[in-house]
C-alpha cells in the first residue's frame, strides 16, 4: 500500500473518530481503513491508536505521528493548491458559523471587502455562541475563539481578542469606580454564560495577579444583548474588545481596572479537512488572516 495514502487515511480515522466514518469521507470500506492504519503502524514499528468497540484515541506515538504527517499532508495540499485550485475564482455559497460578538462594524468591513473582491461568493454567516459541530451541520467552516483549542481540531490561528471590564459612565457615577480587584466583588456584573470565569484571575506586568471575583447580575449567551444591558446600568459587563471597541472611543463606555488584564482568547478559523480546501473556504480565511492576522504566526494549534 502507499504510504501517502496510509497518511491520508489515518488522518481522516483521527479527524472523524471511527474507522466507519473515515471510509465513507474518503470513498473505502472500513476494513480497507484498517488494513492501512495497520500497515502504517506495521512502518513506523509503534501502535498509533488505542481501539475499542466504541471509542478510539491516540497513543503517545500516534499524537507525535498525527501531529507531523498533518503538518506534511498540508504542505502537499497548498502545493496542488498553488498549481491547481489555487488558480480558480472562488464561488458558491460560504456557510460560516461565528460567535455573536462578531456582529460588529468592523467584521461588516471585512465582509464588505470580501464580497468587492470575490462577488461570485455569498457569503451565509450563522452568530451563535455554541460550538456546533461542522461536518454534521454542514458548515464550510467557523469562526471560534479559545486559550485552548482542542488538539484533533484544523485550526489557524488569526487573531488575539482581550475580554474587557467595562460600565456605562451613569453606573460608574451612581456606584463608584472600582479601584482595586476586591472591589469588583460589591458591583452586579453582566456575565457571559458561555465563558467560565473560575478560577480566573486578574494579572498586570511583574507577575501581579488577582482572583477575578464578579457578582452575576445577568448571564446570556447572546453578546449583543449583554452589551445592551450594561450601557443600560446594569452593572459591570465583561466582554470581548470586538464588542465594546465602538463604545469605548465614544465614551459610551469605560474600561474598569484598565491596568488590570483579564483573559484573552485567540480567534481562530477552522474547518474539517485540509484536502482539497475550497477556494472560497481558503480565500476567505487568507482574507481574515490578512485583516486581523498580526499576531498569527505566533500562536500554535
Amino acid at each position: 500500500m502507499d504510504q501517502l495514502t496510509s497518511m491520508q487515511v489515518f488522518q481522516a480515522v483521527v479527524d472523524n473518530g471511527s474507522f466507519a466514518q473515515a471510509g465513507e469521507r474518503l470513498g473505502i470500506s472500513a476494513p480497507m481503513v484498517s488494513k492501512h492504519v495497520a500497515q502504517l503502524e506495521q512502518r513506523l514499528g509503534a501502535r498509533l491508536l488505542n481501539r475499542s468497540s466504541r471509542h478510539l484515541s491516540l497513543t503517545e506515538a500516534g499524537q507525535r505521528w498525527y501531529a507531523q504527517s498533518s503538518l506534511a499532508l498540508e504542505m502537499l495540499d497548498a502545493a496542488a493548491q498553488e498549481i491547481g485550485q489555487h488558480h480558480q475564482a472562488p464561488s458558491g455559497q460560504l456557510k460560516i458559523s461565528a460567535p455573536v460578538w462578531c456582529a460588529t462594524p468592523q467584521m461588516a468591513r471585512i465582509l464588505a471587502r470580501y464580497r468587492a473582491r470575490y462577488p461570485q461568493v455569498l457569503v451565509d454567516i450563522h452568530l451563535d455562541n455554541h460550538k456546533i459541530d461542522l461536518a454534521t451541520a454542514g458548515y464550510d467552516m467557523a469562526l471560534r475563539a479559545s486559550s485552548d483549542p482542542a488538539p484533533h481540531l484544523i485550526a489557524r490561528p488569526l487573531c488575539q481578542v482581550p475580554f474587557y471590564l467595562v460600565a456605562s459612565p451613569n453606573y460608574l457615577a451612581s456606584a463608584g469606580q472600582p479601584q482595586q480587584p476586591a472591589d469588583l466583588a460589591q458591583h452586579p456584573a453582566v456575565l457571559p454564560s458561555y465563558v467560565s470565569l473560575s478560577p480566573m484571575q486578574l494579572s498586570q506586568p511583574g507577575a501581579r495577579s488577582a482572583p477575578l471575583q464578579l457578582k452575576p447580575a445577568l448571564l446570556s449567551d447572546d453578546s449583543n444583548l449583554s452589551l445592551h444591558a450594561v450601557r443600560a446600568g446594569m452593572g459591570l459587563g465583561f466582554l470581548p474588545s470586538w464588542l465594546v471597541e465602538d463604545d469605548l472611543h465614544s465614551g459610551a463606555l469605560q474600561r474598569v481596572l484598565p491596568a488590570w488584564e483579564a483573559l484573552t482568547v485567540t480567534l481562530y478559523a477552522i474547518y474539517t479537512s485540509r484536502r482539497y480546501l475550497a477556494p472560497k473556504v481558503r480565500s476567505f480565511i487568507d482574507c481574515l488572516s490578512q485583516e486581523l492576522g498580526a499576531d498569527a504566526d505566533s500562536a500554535a494549534v
